[in-house]
């Protein structure tokens, strides 16, 4: 990651955001206290001073809450650093965390459940440390996205070593509300890995914002980061459905991920006219469309911006920015439009069904008494209309700038206003080339202008999968067995005599190798070997990820010499499954439907006939028919009808998308 000293203007803002999540978590825990207070005491007079209390303590967190406001509108500091004289984008800010110290609870589950010595994990569980405090400062670029994917990638082998679903961890994640700064603190490794999402989107916004918007190839950059920004949003929404945050809330996120697709489409608009506007009848037709689709999108912002519950915790600075931005391009599309009709008469050499279609596309219904045709041949009607077109978008823009001047935040970003006003001032010039003596007789009324696209603006999907990243904990064995969802005895040591060349068992599986066929009277079955065990060390070396033909050639390595292995015993889980998961998924409804189709297929499973044995592979001298009478012992059977599903790092993920 980024140095966290280090004194960028970035770097100084998310300073700036921490220090005030720990003043807006001293007020909140004040106003808990006094309104604990308020409930308790039937004092008369400590009420009153509970409530003028009370009433400071408010007052304070709405100052704080402005403040953070402040942050999140400070769009010019996420801005590429050249001049550029285009309307600001809107960046997220990164949410903040605490520091987590995995150290103990790690250790202590390795030593419990994995009976292993958890000091040869010091250094995993330190990388493990190590990248989470890299992700709090991601450098702004595809470095520091592959970085935060890295470690959300890795927090799925975690959750899947060591977050059993039948109990907490002890871990403590805390992470801070990104526009309300309060803090939200669980043992739940899921709000861990949905705030990475989240700051994913986040980096990717920044990166957005970032690029140079006066070159063809930093316009492209911008419209893929925001893109890909409201893909992981949108993934976030769709995994995670009840975040305790209000920034990572659905209805949060859909706001979002269609601010982060307004701005998208806004640097498609830029990227059109980037090598400028020729002055010619299709291409003007083909701008008005665009710029009225950007108008048309951001007005859908400002709309869902103003409802109810985004309304109380959106910053007003991001809603007033918004309806700014549509009553702009609106006023542009109106612009355009009447450069159309004022510049450009029908000439006898001109198609006129294909301007005739090309104007009438641009309405969804004529104003009274007029046809696309008749406007292009009257003179009269079209200086009309063109004049209709240039006061709409004199009066837009003069609203764009109204709203400007009214929000504090927006008025002080110079580039903002220079826009607007360069705008407007362009809008009264041409209105007062077209103005006339008889200008009071117009009565037409500019009608509204229909949107249209030809570059589709959509999420893309985040791709994980091309982030390739290793188990930090890859020591202790695939997860197919070694996970925290099954259990499993001690290892144990088995002295393994060789009997006429033979050891009385063969094996089979991937890796770990499983004990298969086991001849009850040979010396390893007397010694406590079962069928069904799984090898994990042969003469004291781990061969957890080992295959069968490996594991075979350490076995015939020794010759005829005595050996020792180490063993281990699946238990069965699924009684204590059931017992325990009936206390812990109370009202959980879908946690309770799951175990009852567990305890179905358990049902249908003894009710079906035992399946015939797949071939195996042995070794040794028995004859078949020994063999044969082995697959008829009752362990032999059971342990072949376990079966296994291969996991990954996603295995929780869908099934256990709730953090509640």
């Amino acid at each position: 990651g980024c140095n966290p000293l280090a004194e960028t203007g970035r770097s100084k803002l998310q300073n700036q955001r921490a220090v005030l999540n720990q003043q807006i978590l001293r007020a909140v825990r004040m106003r808990a206290g006094a309104e604990n207070l308020l409930r308790a005491t039937t004092n008369n007079k400590v009420r009153d001073q509970v409530l003028l209390e009370l009433s400071f303590v408010n007052s304070d967190l709405q100052i704080l809450k402005e403040e953070l406001e402040g942050l999140n509108i400070s769009v010019e500091v996420y801005q590429n650093a050249e001049e550029t004289f285009s309307i600001p984008l809107v960046p997220l800010g990164l949410k903040e965390t605490k520091e987590v110290d995995f150290t103990l609870p790690l250790k202590d589950f390795i030593l419990e459940h994995y009976s292993e010595d958890s000091s040869e994990y010091e250094d995993e569980i330190a990388d493990l440390m190590d990248l989470r405090q890299a992700c709090r400062t991601p450098s702004r670029d595809e470095a520091g996205i592959e970085m935060l994917i890295s470690y959300f990638l890795q927090l799925g082998y975690v959750e899947n070593r060591f977050f059993p679903p039948t109990r907490h961890m002890g871990v403590l994640f805390t992470w801070y509300d990104s526009f309300t700064g309060v803090p939200v603190c669980q043992q739940n490794l899921l709000l861990e890995k949905a705030s990475i999402l989240f700051n994913i989107g986040a980096l990717y916004t920044q990166i957005g914002t970032r690029c140079n918007r006066q070159t063809q190839a930093g316009l492209e950059n911008a419209v893929d980061a925001f893109q890909k920004a409201a893909g992981v949003l949108s993934y976030l929404k769709e995994t995670f459905t009840h975040t305790p945050s209000y920034d990572m809330s659905p209805a949060m996120l859909n706001v979002l991920v269609k601010m982060m697709l307004a701005q998208a489409q806004e640097c498609v608009f830029e990227q059109i006219g980037l090598s400028g506007i020729r002055n010619e009848f299709f291409t003007l037709v083909k701008m008005t469309q665009e710029v009225a689709k950007v108008g048309e999108v951001y007005m859908l912002v400002n709309t869902a911006m103003n409802q109810e519950p985004v309304k109380e915790n959106i910053p007003y600075s991001w809603s007033k920015l918004a309806q700014i931005k549509s009553d702009h391009y609106k006023a542009l599309a109106h612009y355009f439009l009447a450069t159309i009709l004022c510049d450009h008469e029908l000439q006898a050499g001109d198609d006129e069904d294909q301007q005739e279609k090309a104007l009438s596309q641009l309405y969804d219904h004529m104003p009274e008494g007029l046809t696309a045709l008749a406007v292009l041949k009257d003179k009269l009607q079209r200086k009309q209309l063109g004049r209709a077109h240039l006061h709409q978008a004199v009066v837009q823009h003069e609203e764009a700038l109204r709203l400007c001047g009214l929000c504090k935040k927006l008025r002080n970003i110079d580039v903002l206003q220079e826009v607007l006003a360069a705008a407007h001032k362009r809008s009264l010039l041409k209105y007062a080339q077209q103005e006339t003596e008889d200008d009071f007789l117009s009565l037409t009324q500019a009608p509204d202008i229909l949107p249209k696209t030809e570059h589709k603006i959509e999420t893309i999907a985040p791709q994980f999968s091309k982030v390739k990243v290793k188990d930090f904990f890859h020591k202790l064995g695939p997860l197919t067995v070694f996970s925290a969802r099954q259990r499993w005895t001690a290892p144990r040591a088995i002295p393994i005599h060789w009997e006429a060349g033979e050891l009385g068992f063969h094996l089979r599986g991937g890796s770990p190798v499983q004990i298969y066929c086991l001849d009850p009277l040979c010396s390893a079955a007397s010694m406590g070997l079962k069928e069904g065990d799984y090898i994990v060390s042969v003469c004291g070396m781990d061969c957890k990820w080992l295959g069968v033909n490996e594991v075979l050639e350490k076995l015939k390595s020794t010759g005829e010499q005595p050996l020792e292995i180490e063993v281990i015993s699946c238990q069965d889980t699924a009684a204590s499954l059931h017992s325990k998961s009936a206390t812990y998924s109370v009202g959980m409804q879908k946690t309770y439907s799951l175990i009852c189709l567990a305890m179905d297929e358990d049902k249908i499973d003894q009710t079906k006939k035992a399946p015939l044995k797949l071939p195996f592979l042995s070794w040794g001298t028995k004859n078949r028919q020994k063999a044969a009478s082995t697959l008829c012992l009752p362990s032999a059977v059971a342990g072949s009808s376990q079966v296994k599903k291969k996991l990954s790092p996603f295995t929780l993920l869908n099934t256990e998308s709730s953090l509640y």
